[in-house]
């Protein structure tokens, strides 16, 4: 039986014969590569590959790129999350101007300044003093408890917008994993249906097969064609996306390393919600919110009781150059400007709170009830495929193979069954990605970021 890596049987180049042996290896451990071999009318099918040859590079020049390594860029690179984590030192200014006093004020009096007589100036009351504003007692504590609260809320919300980023780079790297994969699996099917129609069309010149057999291997060619453009637009969209995640230009250049996860991890779907459920950004930042709703509107209840203005001055008495000192208070009368409307705000801005905690712990629920079905359904797939359709299809083959060696079936035969079986590994693919994806929105719930550490409010 002649070799694998022929090119007067196979028409494939050594290089290309070499690409199709490493894809393989890469993404499945006891891989059935399909190698045909036309000429003396034999076909081989062999296992080839090794986990330890995962994603080896042969020329030594692409840059890896892991999940661990894309999550790191994005949460250092990304800038809608450094635009959010500008947001907590933005709270925390504020926090601090809510701590602040108004300032004191210099004032300079000149009083009962006579216009005809005497001597002007001189003879007027002359005074120097400094006035200051005395909020009311509890009002900047509760500027404080608001600020504060304010600090928490961005806090809860810079956590939110990490966790979502750290799910969605996932998604896109599994993504982008699955994509190239199934690109370079089709580009190699794409070469054995290349030279399968000019075997088969040599064979149907030399009156070995018939024509409809040669229309069927072309046919299959063109199909193979069209389906390598489509994957390869697949793979330029999701290195796009990854590629903007992560805040860079592009990943030309990039060479993904890594697996799709094959085992579902099923603490993920046994967590009860109570557990969680509080712990999460969410849910913290929709408490930070209505917490701090209560305490504008326990401020804005205060708001109609006056700020006290006390002021102390000196000079001199006009014409007797006589010392004096002014004491000065000053209350502002709550008749006109009672502060209801900002009391009937706040009450409201409370209510709308309320509700919306209501509705981030509803809509968190209603994901975790989702992402366990859509786990548990991945999950059910993922392992029938592994227990069922892939050992069948595999058995079909090597059946379908040894048939032809003794010419029990035809050509086409052979080349049908080996892309149904390439089609169900790449659909495994598909649904491992679904496994994974799934997983990736269950850990955004269940394993969410934390809180970025605060200096004390």
């Amino acid at each position: 039986m002649a070799g694998f890596g022929s090119r007067d049987s196979l028409g494939l180049s050594s290089s290309a014969v070499k690409s199709l042996r490493m894809y393989f290896r890469a993404n499945w451990s006891s891989s059935l590569v399909l190698g045909v071999l036309i000429g003396s009318g034999s076909v081989e099918v062999s296992l080839l590959g090794t986990d330890a040859e995962i994603r080896q590079d042969p020329v030594g020049t692409a840059k890896s790129l892991t999940l661990d390594a894309a999550v790191r860029m994005a949460l250092d690179n990304n800038p809608g999350l450094r635009a959010v984590g500008g947001e907590i030192g933005a709270a925390r200014g504020r926090a601090i101007q809510a701590r602040s006093w108004p300032n004191p004020e210099l004032e300079l009096a000149a009083e009962e300044w006579p216009v005809n007589n005497g001597r002007g100036f001189s003879d007027a009351k002359q005074t120097l003093g400094i006035s200051q504003t005395l909020p009311f007692p509890g009002k900047k504590a509760a500027d404080r408890r608001i600020g504060s609260a304010g600090i928490r809320l961005s806090e809860s919300e810079f956590a939110i917008r990490q966790t979502e980023l750290v799910r969605d780079v996932k998604a896109a790297f599994f993504q982008a994993l699955t994509a190239e994969r199934s690109f370079e699996v089709s580009a190699q099917l794409v070469e054995v249906a290349e030279s399968s129609a000019v075997s088969a069309r040599k064979k149907a010149e030399a009156g070995a097969t018939t024509y409809q057999e040669q229309l069927r291997a072309e046919v299959q060619r063109e199909q193979a064609r069209m389906n390598l453009t489509e994957l390869g637009r697949d793979v330029a969209l999701a290195r796009q996306m990854l590629a903007k995640l992560m805040g860079l230009p592009d990943l030309d250049g990039m060479l993904f390393v890594g697996a799709l996860k094959e085992t579902p991890d099923t603490a993920l779907a046994e967590d009860p919600t109570e557990t969680w459920l509080p712990r999460h950004p969410s849910a913290m930042a929709a408490r930070a919110n209505l917490d701090r709703a209560r305490l504008e509107h326990q401020r804005a209840r205060m708001e109609p009781y006056p700020d006290v203005r006390l002021g102390v001055a000196g000079g001199r008495l006009g014409d007797t150059d006589q010392s004096i000192i002014e004491l000065r208070l000053g209350i502002p009368l709550p008749i006109l400007d009672t502060s209801k409307g900002r009391r009937e705000e706040a009450l409201a801005e409370v209510g709308i709170a309320e509700a919306e905690e209501h509705a981030v712990i509803q809509q968190l629920r209603h994901e975790w009830v989702n992402g366990r079905k859509r786990h548990q359904a991945a999950a059910e797939q993922v392992a029938r495929y592994q227990q069922s359709l892939l050992p069948k299809v595999e058995e079909a083959l090597r059946l379908v193979r040894i048939g032809f060696e003794e010419g029990k079936y035809e050509f086409i035969d052979l080349l049908d069954t080996q892309r149904t079986t390439a089609e169900a590994r790449l659909d495994y693919q598909h649904r491992l990605l679904e496994l994974n994806l799934a997983e990736a929105e269950l850990e955004a719930l269940l394993r969410p970021q934390s809180l970025p550490t605060t200096d004390n409010h």
